[in-house]
């Protein structure tokens, strides 16, 4: 039925995974251990080059031991690894085996333009290996592919380099140079810490007064962050990190940079200069680069055609299930953007969907 060598056709499938970081393999896992198979019953498109999801573009110096919160994908546990490796090597090297393990037959590289209504009651899927016509969606593109780079006057004046999270090279290439830093979040406070030591001088900026939180992130204080950023998506409003919502959790190299005065914080300056920043009150920063830590949004974008997207900005979810049409489910999005969330929102996708799906065949039948 679905001809998956043949371009040109149009073929049908029951689900469309679109999307194999942890949420989309989350989904891809329950799919296949509930009786669909991959590539008669569903197919999971992937854009990325290999597998690792958006690990795989980590940089360097973000080894294994130091990522907070990885949550093994249900199933298959990871164990043994090296903490001093790159996390794009480890965690990349568990989802292919993940995927082989459970013979996911992940699409890659597969890029998806748009999805837009079909007849009977199907979805179009438009890839670059053709279109799928499908009765049921899980979008799982998460956010690495949409990085937000806030506008400043006169950002196109600078001479040096700016650059984002999502090309964060590691810590090396900023020896002597005088770096701006730009944004209050995880990723915002690591790059500090590693380039300090070789830099001439670092500088962070944030909008807002960072919050540092000492004690545990327990399992009731990680359940009120989320439920937070969970009205938010039930509202249909954009969906906030769920970093924003508990703080940066204070360690002892957080401790130690507050000490030297690495993480002392200015608020955000006014405009960008051709040597540096400056703020209304006259004070100057020199800098040969700005680095931008200002976070992700989500990648939406194929959803377009559908017209999904609240007032808020957002799109208005009921769990994972779109409100607006019962056939989408958001998983990585939102409050499930955690690796444990993303992880459960695939298993609660497949069993809505699955409820879907049985109640149109037996109205067919």
């Amino acid at each position: 039925m679905n001809n998956i060598g043949v371009r040109d056709a149009v073929r049908e499938v029951e689900v469309v995974v679109i999307g194999a970081g942890q949420a989309g393999l989350s989904a891809a896992h329950h799919l296949r251990r509930t009786g669909y198979e991959p590539d008669r019953d569903f197919v999971v498109l992937d854009r990325s080059p290999r597998p690792g999801g958006a690990w795989q573009f980590r940089w360097p110096s973000l080894t294994y031991g130091r990522v907070h919160g990885m949550h093994a994908l249900p199933g298959m546990e990871l164990t043994g690894a090296d903490d001093t490796r790159p996390s794009s090597e480890v965690i990349g090297e568990y989802f292919a085996s993940y995927e082989e393990t459970f013979d996911l037959h992940v699409h890659r590289p597969v890029s998806v333009q748009a999805v837009r209504e079909g007849e009977g009651g199907r979805l179009l899927v438009e890839s670059s290996e053709g279109t799928y016509a499908t009765r049921a969606l899980i979008s799982a593109t998460g956010t690495w592919d949409r990085p937000f780079w806030p506008r400043y006057p006169g950002q196109e004046t600078f001479r040096g380099r700016q650059l984002h999270t999502a090309n964060y090279p590691g810590p090396e290439e900023f020896a002597g140079q005088r770096v701006v830093v730009v944004g209050g979040g995880a990723s915002g406070t690591q790059h500090l810490m590693e380039i300090a030591p070789y830099a001439a001088s670092t500088t962070w900026v944030t909008r807002r007064p960072p919050v540092f939180r000492e004690g545990p992130f327990d399992e009731n204080w990680g359940r009120s962050a989320v439920a937070m950023v969970e009205e938010r998506v039930r509202q249909g409003l954009v969906p906030r990190s769920v970093v924003s919502v508990t703080g940066l959790p204070v360690n002892d190299a957080i401790r130690e940079a507050r000490a030297n005065g690495v993480l002392d914080r200015l608020p955000m300056f006014d405009r960008i200069t051709p040597d540096g920043v400056e703020w209304d009150d006259g004070r100057r920063v020199a800098a040969d680069v700005i680095l931008w830590a200002t976070g992700f949004r989500p990648v939406t974008g194929h959803l377009a055609p559908l017209g999904l997207r609240e007032p808020g900005g957002g799109i208005r979810l009921e769990g994972t299930r779109v409100a607006l049409d019962p056939r989408i489910h958001l998983v990585g999005y939102g409050p499930s953007a955690s690796t444990i969330g993303a992880n459960r929102a695939g298993r609660a996708a497949v069993s809505e969907i699955r409820r879907l799906l049985a109640g149109k065949r037996e109205l067919v039948g």
